[in-house]
């Protein structure tokens, strides 16, 4: 893995957003998976821009969500691929057919786990996958004890998940479940990236990529990956350096 630091959240941003007009420019039918949350905002803003500016042409581009809470789709404010289409899908009319996310009210969840692989199987895999870090060390919504062969699945949220999870709803949501691509997809992207940001992130990434790597910590299975791009801003690099 290749660790970039970065002065402020607005220089990382800009960086990631690079990272992904040069896989569009390289590969115009690229299939990336973009996370939602806090940390990948930044970059959107930069491609809606640079997409406006004529600088990216995303029309052959394919998309997957990184992940949904189990009942919920793009309808109900707060879920993640409700998210991802105010910040990005929207904002750029990409087609429906260009995007795929989890059926997260599917009466069979197995199955909507298979229509995921099987998508991603069908067009060559994953170009890029852009994943953030939960304080507990989670990827995506793959929790602590999960196994780094995984593919997509659905499984219990952790407790600090939930918790977290609040902020993004206007009303406390019943989070039980979590639906999300596995950390195999990750293993086997062609370029995987981990953006994280802030002082509060700092503990957590020094431990993800710097003590022993562990179920215990999912994002640590990036020490095992050799074209993985890291970027971080100041304050979530900031433990790295005392390690």
């Amino acid at each position: 893995m290749t660790i970039q630091r970065y002065k402020d959240y607005d220089s990382l941003s800009s960086a990631a957003a690079y990272w992904v007009w040069r896989q569009i420019k390289q590969k115009p039918d690229s299939l990336i998976c973009f996370p939602s949350g806090e940390s990948p905002t930044g970059m959107f803003k930069f491609l809606v821009q640079y997409a406006k500016e004529g600088r990216i042409d995303f029309n052959r581009a394919h998309f997957v969500g990184l992940d949904e809470w189990v009942g919920m789709d793009k309808n109900d404010e707060g879920s993640c691929s409700h998210y991802l289409h105010q910040h990005f899908f929207s904002l750029l009319k990409i087609a429906p057919a260009q995007v795929r996310f989890f059926d997260a009210k599917a009466a069979d969840l197995d199955r909507a786990c298979q229509e995921m692989d099987e998508y991603i199987t069908n067009l060559g895999g994953l170009d890029m996958m852009i994943v953030g870090i939960g304080m507990n060390g989670h990827i995506g919504l793959n929790e602590p004890g999960t196994d780094f062969n995984s593919y997509a699945h659905h499984s219990a949220l952790a407790p600090v998940t939930i918790d977290v999870a609040k902020k993004y709803f206007a009303q406390q949501p019943q989070l039980t479940k979590g639906i999300t691509l596995g950390l195999r997809h990750l293993a086997e992207a062609r370029i995987p990236i981990l953006i994280a940001s802030g002082s509060k992130k700092a503990g957590i990434i020094a431990q993800a990529l710097t003590d022993v790597i562990t179920t215990d910590i999912p994002a640590s299975i990036f020490q095992n990956l050799p074209n993985a791009q890291i970027f971080l801003d100041q304050g979530a690099a900031e433990k790295l350096n005392k390690r």
